[in-house]
């Protein structure tokens, strides 16, 4: 199969929530990193960075489900969460523009936590270490 060459700015990677290659930049700014504790702008919850995407890399039904005047530009990192809120658990997407730092506020309970990371320490999570390239 022959696939268009992204210019050298641009390069391409699968994701599978959308089910396609997703063109993004070489570099991107994210904010956060994984393991750190954030806090959405808008919605009473927090979560840890589990996975960070370049761009918007989801499906364009949930993308398009977002309401118009909320929609996120898809051109920013989009941050993978394991949230929470006072009722639930549960795995978030959210865009750079909707997230602050909240690592002041402690660890996050999020029963996946342990899966992934060791020790919260300076207002952060340790990345196990057999899950670090």
């Amino acid at each position: 199969m022959n696939r268009p060459i992204p210019p050298l700015d641009r390069a391409s990677f699968y994701s599978p929530q959308a089910g396609r290659l997703i063109d993004a930049p070489r570099h991107s700014k994210a904010r956060f990193a994984i393991g750190d504790i954030v806090k959405h702008k808008l919605y009473d919850f927090r979560g840890v960075v589990f996975d960070i995407d370049p761009v918007f890399a989801n499906s364009d039904e949930w993308f398009e489900s977002i309401p118009m005047e909320m929609r996120p530009t898809r051109e920013q990192p989009f941050y993978h969460l394991l949230a929470e809120n006072g009722e639930s658990s549960y795995v978030a997407y959210v865009s750079q523009q909707n997230l602050i730092d909240d690592g002041e506020s402690g660890p996050v309970e999020h029963p996946s936590v342990a899966e992934l990371f060791s020790e919260f320490a300076d207002g952060r999570y340790r990345l196990l270490r057999g899950l670090t390239h």
